[in-house]
């Protein structure tokens, strides 16, 4: 989905929303097992690198080092035992039965290039369900960190990312979405559901607009370079 170029008051009010200081960015399952070559699930793999939002994630992350906003990986993976994991759902079922398996430890459930990750940064493992909020210690980090705005990117638009979306919503963070930032499948999925769905509750936006109001850092100064 490309938004429309924003009018002077949208990007006054996202430049607001935006503030260092009180923001996160947060990648939802950016891990080797989903997007990466030798993914669980090759055609969501595929859809996140060809539609450039693997690409624009690590933009952000990037920028996002360079102007002191906080960044966090969540990652959703298993115990080769099984134990604590969900088995309520087809998906659940189904993935356990994937040739790729996303088991605590392997290769499989580290951030996946070109994604950066930075001794700041803040990776986040859940073992259960299907949100990377509910339940996890994403909710208390956010609230220690003084956290108002939550960036969401990442993966799949099918599931994890709108559960994101109304997570964070519902635990009165704003949720910010660059929609070229994330991905699902079919290829045609991620912007329908955007417009239709997210967009009730989120501020749509892109990377590009996102890196344009980053681009002079102020807030937790410790990262002074200037996003490329």
């Amino acid at each position: 989905m490309e938004p429309r170029e924003p009018s002077r008051q949208s990007r006054e009010r996202l430049a607001g929303l935006l503030d260092p200081a009180t923001t996160v960015l947060l990648t939802v399952e950016c891990q080797r097992g989903v997007v990466g070559p030798d993914s669980a699930l090759p055609e969501l793999a595929a859809a996140a690198r060809s539609s450039g939002a693997l690409a624009n994630i690590a933009r952000l992350v990037e920028a996002a080092h360079g102007s002191g906003v906080q960044v966090m990986h969540a990652v959703a993976e298993s115990r080769p035992d099984g134990r604590g994991a969900n088995r309520n759902a087809r998906l659940f079922r189904a993935a356990a039965r994937l040739p790729v398996q996303q088991h605590s430890g392997t290769m499989a459930v580290r951030v996946a290039p070109p994604v950066e990750v930075a001794d700041e940064d803040l990776v986040v493992r859940r073992l259960h369900g299907l949100s990377p909020l509910a339940g996890t210690d994403v909710d208390p980090l956010l609230r220690n960190l003084g956290c108002r705005t939550l960036i969401i990117t990442g993966v799949s638009a099918n599931v994890a990312v709108p559960n994101a979306v109304f997570d964070a919503v519902n635990l009165g963070y704003t949720a910010v979405v660059p929609a070229d930032a994330i991905a699902g499948v079919p290829l045609e999925y991620t912007p329908a559901m955007v417009r239709n769905t997210l967009a009730l509750v989120a501020t749509i936006t892109s990377t590009d607009v996102i890196l344009a109001g980053w681009r002079r850092p102020r807030g937790r100064g410790a990262r002074s370079a200037t996003p490329a």
